[in-house]
């Protein structure tokens, strides 16, 4: 198996891939000890039905550019094939600034082709293309060189089995036409918005025990320093300081360097230096933020009035729909989406677009009292009332 580790190796390989309808593409990387994704290996695959025409590249190599590569991921001649593509995707927009297009992600397309919620790329290449995948080598260090011949060849299987799955997906998409609703999906996955972190904003992935206006800032500010110190430092942000150790910071709200030592979850290291004068200024901007620049909780869906038989019912229709599409019902409606239609909220996605086609227009009509559930046997079907 062929690695490359010149600029020039990799660009030869991608004239000829360009020369192909598509190219399968997949990423080693290393996060445990970063901020932001270290990537340590890209294996290509073009089509054939061995590995002559596949390749491991090593981005560690001194002098290798990945420039040819972007260039690929440019040609709309090729189609780009991943398999649960977000986190290689967000390393190729951080590192230049490029989306594969166009993009293909095999899992997006097994939940639309009836494989299931999440389809594991084992399971696809198993039930696909009647192969199976080394799991010994998943979990190393791929940073480290030289990688042994079990690494490699476990690395390009990822490439290899995946063009039968490609294959096999594209084609049920298009004999069954749904092939634009997974264009749909992967609109967001080449949505830069996806991958961009704003740290003003980091404080509302958050759980917190309260809503008090004035906590709420401070737990903000704690937050926004921590994202921006992380991504700084590139280290994890629980390096920093960790979720709960947050909470106890915008519970205590030290004043001064004294105030951390008495605080049990925060970090030693934390305790001292530039960490800590973060700190303490993050919670002086807290609790001095004027009234009218307060962050308020979003309890708008605590605010619905769900009407609990109507979401039940539409449960079952979703079931019924998802059994008769053969699409996940994951990837159509959450529990959530269905309780804000149950209470009257229509701007969800799953009220538009493809998922409209599926379920979206029958659950307006089932709220709308224009058709009612009946069960036949097995299956659940609608009724015009």
């Amino acid at each position: 198996m062929q690695t490359i580790t010149t600029t020039e190796e990799l660009a030869a390989f991608c004239a000829a891939a360009a020369a192909h309808p598509y190219v399968t593409v997949d990423t080693e990387f290393l996060r445990e000890r970063t901020y932001f994704s270290k990537l340590c290996l890209v294996q290509l695959a073009m089509p054939g039905n061995d590995d002559s025409t596949a390749v491991l590249v090593d981005p560690l190599a001194e002098g290798l550019s990945l420039e040819p590569l972007y260039d690929l991921f440019r040609n709309t001649d090729v189609v780009k094939v991943f398999h649960a593509a977000r986190q290689d995707l967000e390393i190729f927009w951080v590192d230049a600034k490029v989306f594969p297009e166009p993009l293909f992600d095999t899992q997006v397309a097994a939940m639309v082709c009836g494989f299931g919620e999440q389809a594991g790329y084992e399971t696809l290449v198993r039930k696909i293309a009647k192969g199976t995948v080394d799991k010994t080598s998943r979990f190393t260090d791929w940073s480290r060189r030289p990688l042994s011949e079990a690494q490699k060849s476990y690395a390009l299987a990822d490439v290899t089995h995946l063009r039968k799955v490609y294959e096999f997906l594209a084609a049920q998409l298009e004999k069954t036409g749904r092939k634009h609703w997974v264009e749909e999906e992967l609109q967001i996955l080449t949505n830069p918005a996806t991958y961009d972190t704003h740290p003003d904003e980091a404080w509302q992935r958050l759980k917190t025990r309260t809503n008090a206006p004035r906590f709420l800032s401070v737990v903000r500010e704690l937050a926004a320093f921590r994202e921006r110190y992380a991504q700084e430092n590139n280290i994890p942000r629980n390096r920093v300081f960790k979720d709960d150790a947050l909470m106890e910071l915008a519970s205590a709200k030290p004043k001064a360097e004294s105030d951390l030592s008495g605080l049990r979850l925060l970090l030693r290291e934390a305790r001292r230096g530039a960490i800590a004068d973060g700190i303490l200024a993050a919670v002086k901007r807290g609790l001095e933020m004027p009234n009218d620049q307060l962050p308020q909780a979003d309890t708008s869906r605590e605010r619905m009035q769900v009407n609990p038989a109507l979401a039940d019912l539409l449960r079952v229709l979703l079931k019924a729909k998802t059994e008769s599409s053969g699409v996940a019902a994951k990837l159509i409606a959450s529990s959530s989406d269905l309780d804000a239609i149950a209470a009257g909220e229509r701007d969800l996605p799953a009220l538009t677009g493809w998922r409209r086609e599926v379920f979206g227009s029958d659950a307006l009509r089932l709220c709308d009292g224009k058709i009612a559930l009946a069960a036949k046997g097995q299956t659940v079907r609608t009724v015009d009332l």
